[in-house]
């Protein structure tokens, strides 16, 4: 059985994983790592070479749409390194004319400085770790730069670069509806093109978990997360970045194409500590991870070429759950004969019918599902529902 009626093809991407950081966050529960000792850069470089000459063997002959360096602190790297990672990519694979090259990073003033370099070396698009647009908020979730180191950084970026986006968590402790669309309005008027708006969300094994748990910090409650969420999206609207997916905002033509490649279920390839991978082959699609400490992962790189250490073939069903799970987060919706193809089964009616009818779904062209704004609240819900 194949998928024979995908109305376009996704595309191929590269994510390449740098997973250290200057500072671990409160929140985060990335895969990412404090280091006492400064990483040898020229070491790792050689690992990821051979990690991606592994990968180049599973994936065949490919042409490259997006290639995202994520973290960690990609930033971290020197320019030399990303450029010597784009020109191993590009001796393996065929680029896009138009390839996307997105890097993250974080708005201090010694990394702001390098963003040219990144530029030089081959980065077209940046996405920088804001989090929040004033101090005290800032020194709250842990992070190392103040408000106007990140308007700084923000404004050195739009000089560099023709794309840019930049992240914010909301529903932060004591936040107020009044501050976040104040400070949302700031965010777009600096953002140009395309925001990345997250709720907060306390996760397991992180310092805010632990926090939480000793009674010194609490959580917004639902129904104000809920208010600030529904504000976020009609303040997006009305100044002109939309939601193309559940928490990413843009002006038509700039969405993340990257992202897009994850959301729309395409191929892509995870070279680093803890990346992941999704890619067919003749025997399947496989779900392929990773080793995630880093020196771990080196060593099995050096030792053997990969630091894959999960590598399944996905049945139909379960690509088909998947599918459905990124899908329903964007505005344009999934392609319902394609998950209905993979599952080999059609999609209950009757619970699309009530999800219609409760206003939380909606058909779009012939055969497209997506999910309504009165919807996206409950995205989760909506989808164990669906699930085959």
């Amino acid at each position: 059985m194949t998928e024979t009626l995908i109305e376009s093809d996704p595309g191929f991407g590269i994510y390449v994983h740098w997973p250290f950081c200057a500072a671990k966050c409160p929140y985060c529960d990335f895969n990412s790592h404090v280091r006492a000792a400064p990483i040898d850069e020229t070491r790792f470089v050689k690992a990821f070479e051979h990690e991606l000459s592994f990968q180049r063997e599973r994936s065949g002959p490919r042409e490259v749409g997006s290639i995202f360096f994520g973290g960690g602190t990609p930033s971290l790297m020197r320019a030399e390194t990303i450029g010597t990672l784009l020109e191993a990519i590009s001796s393996r694979w065929s680029m896009s004319s138009n390839v996307e090259i997105t890097m993250e990073a974080n708005p201090t003033s010694v990394e702001a400085s390098r963003l040219r370099a990144y530029r030089d070396a081959g980065i077209n698009r940046l996405s920088l770790g804001v989090q929040a647009m004033n101090d005290h908020d800032l020194k709250t979730l842990g992070r190392l730069h103040s408000a106007e180191e990140a308007k700084d950084a923000i404004k050195i970026a739009a000089s560099i670069f023709d794309r840019y986006s930049f992240d914010l968590i909301y529903a932060r402790p004591r936040q107020t509806p009044d501050a976040w669309v104040n400070e949302l309005k700031e965010a777009i008027a600096l953002a140009a093109e395309h925001l990345s708006l997250y709720q907060l969300i306390i996760e397991e094994g992180t310092m805010f978990e632990r926090l939480v748990a000793a009674g010194k910090l609490i959580p917004m409650p639902d129904d104000d997360q809920r208010i600030l969420f529904d504000l976020t999206q009609e303040t997006c609207d009305k100044l002109g970045l939309p939601a193309y997916e559940i928490s990413n905002h843009a002006r038509l033509g700039a969405e993340c194409r990257h992202n897009l490649l994850y959301w729309r279920y395409g191929d892509y390839v995870g070279v680093g500590p803890g990346a992941h991978a999704r890619l067919r082959d003749e025997s399947g699609r496989h779900a392929m991870s990773n080793e995630k400490h880093p020196e771990t992962w080196l060593s099995l790189v050096e030792s053997r070429g990969h630091g894959l250490i999960e590598d399944e073939v996905l049945s139909f069903l379960e690509q088909a759950n998947e599918c459905l799970l990124m899908g329903l987060r964007l505005e344009e919706g999934l392609d319902a004969v394609r998950i209905e193809t993979l599952a080999g089964q059609s999609l209950d009616q009757e619970t699309l019918h009530r999800l219609m009818e409760e206003g939380l779904i909606e058909t779009v062209s012939n055969h497209h599902l997506r999910v309504t704004t009165k919807g996206r609240p409950v995205l989760n819900a909506i989808v164990r529902t669906l699930s085959f």
